[in-house]
């Protein structure tokens, strides 16, 4: 899933804000990002997503110039840009720490960047307190750093790379030194200015809501290859193999043999008896050891219009979540199922202990292979 045609068509790479072409970067014995292609689209918010050490900070600091690959060409603004110094290629970057200065005060940390490229005094006060207002900081220019809120530095943090006008925006997981509430607001505010500001974002993240919330398309990578590269909601719905769909948000895995095939469908032998899955991986084979992926809310404790009954399991704990409950299930020959229910009354319904039915919306059941032995 990691490779883009080469000769991919003219009139989709002529809207590429970065391109990727082959990249690869090697520390020593290890391939950190592997014979990656990618394009970033003008004015979308990209986010590369996945456990660390899977090569997103990596492919970001390719992008950015910090590092420089080993193999492949790197474009931005449709000029090759692989062995450019940071300072040249047209990018704002926003670190994890901000990376402010705390002897400046705001108007000085935003108008650093103005002032290395020698811009006239007048511009870079009208800059300055323009990235300012699209921040809402306007007024807060003579605060040093330390006077501020983590919410207000990321802030200026993102003027500071605003002001320069740069072709794309480098975002290194800005967020995740704010606590969770902040966060959440942050996260608003990120996505607001981007809508205003329209300017291409690659988002760094370990965190799948953030990304699930942000993003226009989302990059999923693991060990140095992009797994998968979709819109949010295809990328929770249907994930592309068994890695995206256990790293975005929470699965169930049901395990069984596959019995046959009818077109994109799936014949599944599980411990409760026989059902047909939808979507799956292509290169199954009736007879392979499987299991059937299903998200939380696909299952309930009652049979229900369209659904169908996959198991029996006994309640062993209720997690109220405010706006649902999670209940776990001990099934037999299956293990602890998940089921996200809607409402308070479950737990009185079926309180710890009690044997319950649990079906399955089926619509959106994927088959992957079965990890681990057969």
């Amino acid at each position: 899933m990691n490779k883009m045609s080469p000769t991919m068509d003219k009139a989709l790479s002529d809207d590429a804000a970065v391109r990727l072409d082959g990249v690869t970067k090697r520390f020593g014995s290890v391939t950190a990002v592997a014979d990656t292609w990618l394009k970033v689209r003008r004015g979308e918010f990209l986010t590369l997503l996945g456990p660390s050490g899977c090569g997103k900070t990596t492919l970001l600091n390719l992008i950015a110039g910090f590092l420089e690959p080993d193999a492949g060409e790197l474009f931005i603004g449709g000029q090759r840009v692989t062995d450019t110094p940071p300072h040249q290629r047209s990018i704002g970057m926003v670190f994890q720490n901000y990376a402010l200065f705390p002897h400046m005060d705001v108007t000085d940390n935003v108008a650093f960047g103005l002032k290395m490229r020698k811009t006239p005094r007048d511009e870079i006060r009208r800059r300055v307190s323009a990235a300012l207002d699209v921040v809402r900081l306007g007024g807060l220019g003579e605060r040093r750093p330390r006077q501020l809120s983590g919410g207000q530095q990321q802030r200026v943090a993102l003027a500071r790379a605003l002001v320069i006008n740069p072709d794309v925006l480098l975002l290194d997981e800005p967020l995740s030194a704010l606590d969770k509430n902040l966060r959440a607001e942050m996260q608003v505010e990120l996505k607001q200015i981007h809508q205003r500001v329209g300017i291409t974002t690659v988002f760094v993240t370990h965190d799948q809501g953030e990304a699930l919330s942000l993003s226009d398309r989302i990059a999923v990578m693991s060990n140095g290859v992009i797994q998968q590269m979709s819109a949010p909601n295809e990328v929770y719905r249907r994930p592309a193999n068994a890695f995206v769909a256990s790293f975005i948000g929470d699965i169930n895995r049901i395990p069984g043999r596959l019995a046959g095939r009818s077109g994109a469908a799936f014949e599944v032998e599980i411990p409760g008896g026989r059902i047909v899955v939808p979507g799956g991986e292509d290169a199954l084979a009736p007879g392979d050891a499987v299991a059937v992926y299903l998200r939380p809310e696909c299952l309930s404790l009652a049979p229900g219009a369209g659904s169908a009954a996959v198991a029996t399991g006994t309640v062993q704990a209720h997690v109220y979540q405010g706006t649902h409950v999670d209940v776990h299930l001990q099934c037999a020959e299956i293990g602890v199922l998940h089921v996200r229910m809607p409402r308070f009354e479950v737990i009185e319904r079926f309180p710890v202990g009690t044997q319950a039915t649990i079906a399955a919306d089926l619509s959106e059941a994927l088959v992957f292979p079965k990890q681990g032995p057969a």
